[in-house]
Protein backbone atom coordinates (compact mmCIF):
# COMPACT_ATOMS: atom_id res chain seq x y z
CA UNK A 1 0.00 0.00 0.00
CA UNK A 2 2.76 2.45 0.92
CA UNK A 3 4.82 1.56 -2.17
CA UNK A 4 1.86 2.19 -4.42
CA UNK A 5 1.28 5.60 -2.80
CA UNK A 6 4.95 6.57 -3.27
CA UNK A 7 4.92 5.50 -6.92
CA UNK A 8 1.74 7.49 -7.49
CA UNK A 9 3.31 10.58 -5.90
CA UNK A 10 6.42 10.20 -8.10
CA UNK A 11 4.22 9.81 -11.18
CA UNK A 12 2.26 12.95 -10.30
CA UNK A 13 5.51 14.93 -9.78
CA UNK A 14 6.76 13.79 -13.19
CA UNK A 15 3.52 14.82 -14.88
CA UNK A 16 3.56 18.21 -13.15
CA UNK A 17 7.11 18.83 -14.38
CA UNK A 18 6.43 17.55 -17.91
CA UNK A 19 3.52 19.98 -18.36
CA UNK A 20 6.00 22.84 -18.09
CA UNK A 21 9.16 21.36 -19.63
CA UNK A 22 8.95 20.95 -23.41
CA UNK A 23 11.98 20.35 -25.61
CA UNK A 24 12.45 21.66 -29.15
CA UNK A 25 14.98 20.91 -31.88
CA UNK A 26 17.06 23.96 -30.95
CA UNK A 27 16.75 23.37 -27.19
CA UNK A 28 15.91 19.73 -26.42
CA UNK A 29 14.82 18.36 -23.07
CA UNK A 30 17.61 16.63 -21.13
CA UNK A 31 15.67 13.83 -19.47
CA UNK A 32 17.38 12.10 -16.52
CA UNK A 33 16.30 8.80 -14.96
CA UNK A 34 17.93 7.06 -12.02
CA UNK A 35 17.18 3.42 -11.29
CA UNK A 36 18.72 1.58 -8.34
CA UNK A 37 21.71 0.47 -10.43
CA UNK A 38 21.91 2.67 -13.53
CA UNK A 39 21.63 6.24 -14.81
CA UNK A 40 19.99 7.12 -18.13
CA UNK A 41 20.17 10.50 -19.93
CA UNK A 42 18.30 11.37 -23.13
CA UNK A 43 18.08 14.52 -25.21
CA UNK A 44 14.52 14.63 -26.54
CA UNK A 45 12.80 16.83 -29.15
CA UNK A 46 9.21 16.70 -27.87
CA UNK A 47 7.72 18.49 -30.89
CA UNK A 48 8.92 15.77 -33.27
CA UNK A 49 8.86 13.00 -30.66
CA UNK A 50 12.46 12.01 -31.35
CA UNK A 51 15.43 11.20 -29.14
CA UNK A 52 18.41 13.16 -30.50
CA UNK A 53 21.15 11.66 -28.30
CA UNK A 54 21.40 9.42 -25.28
CA UNK A 55 23.87 7.89 -22.87
CA UNK A 56 23.72 5.67 -19.82
CA UNK A 57 25.79 3.59 -17.46
CA UNK A 58 24.82 0.60 -19.64
CA UNK A 59 26.20 2.21 -22.80
CA UNK A 60 28.34 0.03 -25.06
CA UNK A 61 30.71 2.96 -25.68
CA UNK A 62 32.01 2.83 -22.09
CA UNK A 63 35.16 0.80 -21.56
CA UNK A 64 34.62 -2.63 -20.00
CA UNK A 65 37.02 -1.76 -17.18
CA UNK A 66 34.97 1.27 -16.16
CA UNK A 67 31.95 0.11 -14.16
CA UNK A 68 29.63 3.00 -13.35
CA UNK A 69 26.76 2.78 -10.91
CA UNK A 70 23.96 5.09 -9.81
CA UNK A 71 25.95 7.09 -7.26
CA UNK A 72 27.41 10.61 -7.23
CA UNK A 73 30.69 9.56 -8.89
CA UNK A 74 28.80 7.75 -11.65
CA UNK A 75 26.47 10.72 -12.09
CA UNK A 76 29.43 13.08 -12.58
CA UNK A 77 30.94 10.81 -15.22
CA UNK A 78 27.64 10.27 -17.05
CA UNK A 79 26.94 14.03 -16.93
CA UNK A 80 30.18 14.81 -18.70
CA UNK A 81 29.69 11.95 -21.21
CA UNK A 82 26.13 13.11 -21.92
CA UNK A 83 27.33 16.67 -22.53
CA UNK A 84 30.05 15.41 -24.85
CA UNK A 85 27.50 13.33 -26.77
CA UNK A 86 25.15 16.31 -27.07
CA UNK A 87 27.90 18.68 -28.21
CA UNK A 88 28.92 16.16 -30.90
CA UNK A 89 25.32 16.26 -32.20
CA UNK A 90 25.33 20.07 -32.24
CA UNK A 91 23.24 20.56 -29.08
CA UNK A 92 24.48 23.49 -26.98
CA UNK A 93 21.43 24.47 -24.92
CA UNK A 94 19.02 22.14 -23.15
CA UNK A 95 16.09 22.21 -20.77
CA UNK A 96 16.79 20.06 -17.71
CA UNK A 97 14.12 17.49 -16.77
CA UNK A 98 15.01 15.96 -13.40
CA UNK A 99 12.29 13.32 -13.73
CA UNK A 100 10.57 14.00 -10.43
CA UNK A 101 13.74 13.60 -8.34
CA UNK A 102 14.90 16.30 -5.95
CA UNK A 103 17.67 18.57 -7.20
CA UNK A 104 20.47 17.47 -4.87
CA UNK A 105 22.96 14.65 -4.61
CA UNK A 106 23.17 12.59 -7.81
CA UNK A 107 20.91 14.90 -9.82
CA UNK A 108 22.91 18.00 -8.89
CA UNK A 109 26.23 16.23 -9.57
CA UNK A 110 25.05 15.18 -13.04
CA UNK A 111 23.80 18.68 -13.88
CA UNK A 112 26.99 20.37 -12.64
CA UNK A 113 29.19 17.96 -14.63
CA UNK A 114 27.15 18.63 -17.78
CA UNK A 115 27.49 22.39 -17.26
CA UNK A 116 31.24 22.11 -16.78
CA UNK A 117 31.50 20.06 -19.97
CA UNK A 118 29.89 22.88 -21.95
CA UNK A 119 26.10 22.51 -21.92
CA UNK A 120 23.99 25.56 -21.13
CA UNK A 121 20.76 25.26 -19.13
Amino acid sequence: MIISKKRNQLKMRRWRIRKKVIGTRERPRMSVHFSNQHIYVQFVDDQAGVTLASTSTRSKSLPKTERLTANVAGAQKIGSLAAESALNKGINQVIFDRGGARYHGKVKALADAARQAGLKF
